[in-house]
């Protein structure tokens, strides 16, 4: 009898681990699918970007200085995706924030406001900025979703043995943070 319980008991604990392995597991699926949702729009408004330097390149000779800061955080974000996670959402805050700053400059030019390749563009990336945000926030979520897992028990155990760590929110950097006007027209 006292076998048949340490047997039972021994089950019951060996059904615990699985099951919250297999919690760990699809909680670590999703912030990699909710990850794969921010890198598609995060590409998708790199590829952009020189298509708006090019068209507003001429309007603003003046500001080169600032039409490379946005190539030069494009390019890193581009360069990032390879080095992990972390690094591409630094990247990826530098380049709003050279975004942002752009933006801003470009309403003083009134000539930039009549331009119907600069408005389209505008709006292509006003909308992929929204798609970023809706992503970032699912993302967020599915982060937290895991890092509470991951530290709260029993699951932290499980975690701990079976190499699960904390994710990394993608979060903003203080100077993208200020509002950006994309209106041109």
């Amino acid at each position: 009898m006292v076998l048949l319980i340490i047997v039972g008991l021994a089950v019951a604990a060996a059904l615990i681990v699985v099951l919250l392995y297999n919690k760990l597991v699809l909680l670590r699926n999703q912030v990699e699918a909710a990850w794969s949702q921010i890198d598609v729009q995060l590409r998708r408004r790199c590829d952009l970007i020189p298509n708006l330097v090019e068209v507003v390149k001429d309007y603003l000779s003046y500001e080169q200085e600032t039409l490379t800061r946005v190539i030069e955080a494009r390019n890193s974000a581009v360069a990032a995706r390879d080095q992990g996670r972390e690094a591409s959402i630094a990247a990826e805050g530098m380049l709003t924030a050279a975004m942002g700053k752009f933006f801003a400059l470009a309403e003083s030019y009134p000539e930039l406001r009549s331009n119907q390749n600069v408005a389209d563009l505008q709006e292509e990336l006003s909308t992929t900025e929204n798609k970023i945000a809706f992503a970032r926030q699912h993302y967020n979520d599915s982060a937290m979703s895991l890092n509470t897992a991951v530290e709260t028990f029993p699951s932290n155990l499980v975690a701990q043995r079976f190499g699960f760590d904390r994710s990394t929110y993608f979060e903003i950097p203080e100077e993208a943070r200020e509002p950006v006007k994309v209106d041109l027209r």
